[in-house]
């Protein structure tokens, strides 16, 4: 009968032909695991730094135009910007809170808006005359409620398809969304780019959350970093030409000094009009040419013509160089 080997009996044949023992042998097979597009990375460097920059805009922007529409303050500012899984972010949010989706065509992906009831509520407040104060007890919204956040949720839509525009991406605001209905709009590992806001009002504080499915999120980075590229290799050396002009317009203190020298103390305090304080240099020795109060040069006081020169002798950069090596 044919014997069948174990792959630990294979791995055994493999060490002793090898001169290892099987205790100290490294295994021959590595674990492997299934990748998921929607699992990796988004946000590079470069990348969250122009996104970081585009939102700030972004919430600027959301402050003058819902101030504006509620006759109040509302100041938004960025909190965060993160990658997480979807049914985490559902997993963080409050049980009680407001959902709404928007649309971003031309395919049918969807964003999600998400305002926690302690921002919700005293938007509504302000909008029917009031000062912008927190009901009493944990309810949800109301209808008429709903209704009145529709026109906020419209107006974040419209600032947020403003600020990416110049990416090409749009944005439609669409209804508020059951909390029992959130599950459906995109699978639970999918991960998705998840940005955070504070609103501040007179009397309130709450957060406001936007989130990107990971289709969307990867189409929007993709196109700034095309941006970025772009930038990079047509603008920069214009810009540095500019900047190079400039430079050579601008003026920096110059100073031709005696290098620093201790002096007695007792010296100092026997000093009288006409006395003379001796330096203990030789007046053959280099003074130092500072710029922008930097070491740069040892120099020698001369003339030119009606003005008052330095004639460089060494470089005192380079020397300490050396002296280094």
């Amino acid at each position: 009968m044919e014997k069948v080997l174990s792959q630990a009996e294979i791995d055994a044949l493999f060490c002793a032909a090898q001169g290892e023992s099987a205790a100290n042998a490294k295994p021959l097979y590595q674990l492997v695991e299934a990748w998921d597009l929607r699992n990796t990375g988004m946000v590079a460097g470069e990348q969250l730094h122009g996104l970081n920059r585009l939102l700030e805009g972004f919430a600027r922007s959301l402050t003058a135009a819902v101030g504006a529409h509620l006759g109040d303050r509302f100041e938004v500012a960025l909190v965060a910007i993160e990658q997480l899984a979807y049914r985490d972010f559902l997993a963080r949010s409050a049980e009680l809170t407001y959902y709404s989706t928007f649309r971003l065509p031309p395919g049918e992906e969807r964003g999600i808006l998400q305002l926690e009831l302690a921002l919700a509520f005293p938007v509504v407040d302000v909008l029917l005359g009031g000062t912008g104060k927190l009901p009493s007890g944990a309810r949800d919204i109301t209808e008429i409620e709903e209704a009145l956040l529709a026109d906020i949720g419209q107006l974040i839509s419209h600032e947020l398809g403003n600020a990416l525009r110049p990416f090409n991406v749009e944005t439609e605001f669409e209804r508020r969304q059951p909390p029992s209905q959130m599950a459906r709009i995109m699978p639970p590992e999918e991960k998705v780019l998840a940005l955070t806001f504070d609103a501040t009002m007179a009397e309130s504080k709450g957060s406001m959350n936007i989130v990107f499915p990971s289709g969307a999120a990867s189409g929007l980075l993709r196109r700034m970093r095309a941006e970025l590229v772009f930038r990079r290799t047509s603008g920069l050396p214009l810009h540095q030409q500019s900047i190079g002009a400039r430079l050579l317009q601008s003026a920096v203190n110059l100073e031709l000094a005696s290098p620093a020298i201790a002096v007695p103390i007792s010296e100092l305090l026997a000093l009288r009009p006409g006395a003379v304080l001796s330096l203990r240099r030789r007046i053959d020795e280099p003074a130092v040419l500072r710029v922008a109060h930097r070491n740069c040069w040892s120099a020698r006081a001369v003339s030119s013509r009606q003005y008052r020169a330095a004639q460089l002798l060494d470089e005192i950069a380079s020397r300490q160089e050396e002296d280094t090596a």
